[in-house]
């Protein structure tokens, strides 16, 4: 007999995975509403042109592509960007700006998988479409170190660049867009020798590749020391000028907001995707060396799908990965949960007496689960035990008789006689706070 499996870079959700997940989205979604960003759900499947349109190399050669019954070549989405960005293009185009766009969801890359990168992955993504003002990047620093509290992540840093700054150096230099987005993509990657070896080879100056050298070693946590560093070393290259001048008036607004975010400035930071503009920025924690979330400003994409010249940034958060950083930094889940109960017949003819009060305590608005394997009282107990039941209530003939059940709190191995009308009083009590 053949046994599945699943698909090599998917995966299963257990129960308790499940309700971390559910718990991070649950966050999300209040971070969402907080801040003023509508929900939308967009397709999983998209057409191959709008996804691969500024993607890059590194995720292009790595959608999963192929054409549908009607032979149109489509994709399983790698990102959000580009979807929100072609309902922004044709959808939303005459609604008045900025948006504030929410989704939620399952993408798919084939990545080799190793920890913390599956190729099904879910993610949480907000897009603030329709400024250029500085504000509107402060607001989703501000926004991602909100959803980072809120989940309870410690020592957690936001690493910050400008893809601005080097995309100034490049135009400058004369280099063709092709060049210098996989100069990006090295960089991205942190391989810099190559990328300068790149930058060498397609004729850029020697001024270029000393500032270049000197940008990739500007990093730091005195965030406006570094940006006034970067300023004098890109002094001659008026594009990247602004650029840095745009970046401190980022930090600077982040600072007068007074929201504790600990920044790390990194002057050579660049990623992977094409169609970044601005600031960029990624989530780490000391205990992984993955980013948790990433994203960044991308002035032109609404352009490129047929819509009017609309600025925007975004970010996206993993889910999965704040799963495992809240795992790695054993944070609990902080939710409230409501007592569970199972409801065990001592005998087959009170089957329906038991799903009767099941039904009651359900519609009270307590967990229930019904003994359905026929097993004997102790075998029962024993397994809500072994499943963290808080109670059990025993439906008994002798009990009934006076419109009551037997109610074992099962932690405290204690029961007691209860009239059934005082029951759900008595199993409420105060809610329980659980772990990761």
């Amino acid at each position: 007999m053949s046994t599945f499996k699943s698909v090599r870079g998917m995966r299963d959700f257990m129960p308790d995975e499940a309700k971390a997940m559910r718990f991070i989205e649950a966050k999300t979604r209040k971070i969402a509403e907080l801040y003023g960003y509508g929900e939308i759900i967009t397709p999983v499947v998209e057409s191959y042109e709008l996804l691969a349109a500024k993607a890059g190399e590194e995720v292009r050669l790595r959608m999963y592509a192929f054409k549908d019954l009607g032979e149109r070549m489509v994709a399983l989405r790698p990102e959000f960007t580009p979807s929100v960005a072609r309902l922004v293009a044709t959808t939303l185009r005459n609604e008045p700006r900025p948006f504030r766009l929410f989704c939620v969801g399952s993408l798919y890359r084939y990545d080799e998988p190793q920890q913390g990168r599956y190729r099904e992955f879910w993610q949480s993504n907000f897009e603030l479409m329709g400024s250029n003002k500085p504000e509107a990047d402060a607001e989703i620093i501000m926004l991602t170190n909100s959803l980072m509290e809120a989940v309870g992540l410690k020592k957690y840093a936001l690493k910050v660049g400008h893809v601005g700054v080097l995309r100034g150096i490049f135009n400058q230099e004369k280099l063709n867009e092709k060049a210098t987005n996989q100069v990006m993509q090295l960089m991205d990657k942190k391989e810099y020798d190559d990328a300068l070896q790149m930058v060498k080879e397609a004729g850029a100056s020697k001024k270029c590749l000393e500032t270049l050298q000197k940008l990739v070693g500007l990093k730091g946590d005195r965030v406006f020391d570094i940006a006034e560093k970067m300023g004098e070393t890109v002094e001659g290259y008026e594009q990247s000028v602004a650029a840095v001048e745009n970046l401190m008036a980022i930090l600077r607004l982040v600072s007068e907001s007074e929201c504790k975010v600990n920044m790390r400035l990194d002057a050579g930071f660049a990623r992977g995707l094409e169609y970044y503009t601005g600031i960029i920025l990624e989530i780490y924690i000391p205990e992984l060396d993955i980013a948790i979330g990433g994203g960044g400003r991308y002035d032109k994409l609404i352009e490129l799908f047929g819509g009017e010249s609309t600025p925007a940034v975004g970010i996206a958060h993993g889910i999965e990965r704040i799963m495992l950083a809240m795992q790695k930094q054993n944070v609990p889940l902080q939710t409230e949960e409501k007592k569970n109960v199972m409801v065990v017949p001592t005998k087959d003819e009170l089957k329906g007496e038991a799903l009767k009060i099941a039904q009651m305590l359900r519609d009270a608005n307590v967990a229930v689960e019904v003994e359905v394997m026929g097993r004997k009282i102790a075998k029962a107990l024993e397994d809500a035990n072994r499943r963290k039941v808080d109670y059990a209530v025993i439906v008994g003939e002798r009990e009934l008789k006076e419109d009551a059940v037997m109610l074992r709190d099962l932690l405290k191995r204690e029961q007691n006689v209860v009239k059934i009308a005082k029951m759900v009083e008595k199993i409420k009590g105060s809610p329980k706070i659980v772990g990761t």
